[in-house]
């Protein structure tokens, strides 16, 4: 196992450079997960990270020694990818030992760390089957058994569960973090879904146009976002947005750009008159007595709880309620904002406030 610094790294293409000065420190056995929407500039800095993408400028350290110009062989990494990348005329058992083959390692430490792997990974019924045989989960649990039998200080996981139906998603975000938590392994995982971001990540980072917006523990970033890219990113659904200016005149306040009085929690002085985006997430949203007047556009029903897409002060937003409610298109119900949980972010920089 070992820590992993990332200090300054800018990427370019020619002239257009894509990834920005970057900096993360990864401790040694955290789980990290890059996150992002496409073209956010993780996927290459992941590939930087393994050695497969040159670096324009900065460090990647891996266990304290710099690796910008080691080969990815050298760097004792593993990395798992979307599309499994399995030889198709290897069994399961010798696409695990694979990597150890070329190294000549002796084939009794070989059989012991494919036995261990396949354990681990509830593989060891089929280590005689070769990739055509079995499921999509089952084939990425054997390139995450390649991986496991290298031993390696790092594992890099790259979407790997992409191309798996949502079901079994589910079951993968859970064995990949109980592997997590069995090996205690140096993790970094890049993603674009936030879903996987929340529930596996120590610690999640959140990139856009080639910088890292904010990073931290899941739950910091849900309830404190920096700004509102983060805001809007993290979170499903994601969080409700109404422009309008702070108005502070005996209680606080934001007037929607339709007329709407919006109400705040305490907040501090001098924001009377300041264009603001009035931001709260779904979930504190109820329909209570004195709530804001909002039309009814679509009831989603999902059993456990039903979404509510409405209009209000001129925004669709969306409320998610956990009990059952008799409403369709065209109702008006009263949408009451939790005041303790409403975000304020400046209309112009897009900064918490």
């Amino acid at each position: 196992m070992a820590s992993v610094a990332i200090r300054d790294v800018r990427k370019a293409f020619g002239q257009v450079e894509i990834i920005h000065g970057v900096s993360i420190d990864i401790e040694d056995g955290e789980f990290v997960i890059l996150v992002g929407p496409s073209g956010c500039g993780k996927s290459t800095l992941l590939r930087m990270i393994a050695g497969l993408e040159s670096i324009t400028g900065g460090e990647i350290c891996i266990a304290d020694r710099v690796v910008n110009q080691v080969p990815p062989k050298e760097r004792d990494i593993a990395m798992v990818f979307q599309n499994y990348a399995l030889y198709p005329h290897m069994t399961v058992g010798e696409n695990m030992a694979f990597s150890m083959k070329l190294r000549k390692a002796p084939r009794a430490d070989m059989e012991a760390r494919v036995t261990r792997a396949a354990e681990i990974l509830g593989l060891t019924p089929y280590l005689d089957r070769y990739p055509r045989q079995l499921s999509g989960g089952q084939r990425q649990r054997v390139a995450m058994g390649r991986a496991i039998v290298r031993d390696p200080q790092v594992f890099l996981f790259d979407e790997p569960l992409s191309n798996l139906d949502a079901k079994l998603r589910v079951q993968m975000r859970t064995e990949i973090k109980e592997l997590h938590q069995r090996l205690k392994t140096t993790t970094i995982y890049v993603t674009h879904d936030q879903i996987e971001a929340m529930t596996m990540a120590d610690k999640i980072v959140v990139m856009h146009d080639g910088i890292i917006e904010q990073m931290g523990a899941p739950l910091d970033l849900y309830d404190r976002p920096d700004n509102l890219f983060v805001a809007g990113f993290i979170g499903s659904p994601a969080m409700n947005f109404i422009k309008g200016r702070a108005a502070v005149n005996g209680h606080a306040s934001v007037m929607s750009d339709t007329g709407i009085e919006l109400p705040l929690g305490a907040v501090s002085g001098g924001l009377d008159g300041r264009p603001v985006v009035y931001g709260i997430r779904p979930e504190n949203l109820t329909i209570a007595e004195g709530g804001l007047p909002a039309e009814v556009v679509v009831v989603e029903p999902t059993g456990s709880e039903t979404q509510v897409f409405a209009k209000l002060a001129g925004q669709e937003v969306v409320a998610v309620l956990r009990e059952r409610v008799n409403i369709g298109p065209g109702d008006i119900i009263p949408l009451k904002p939790d005041t303790s949980l409403v975000h304020l972010f400046d209309a112009g920089t897009g900064q918490r406030i």
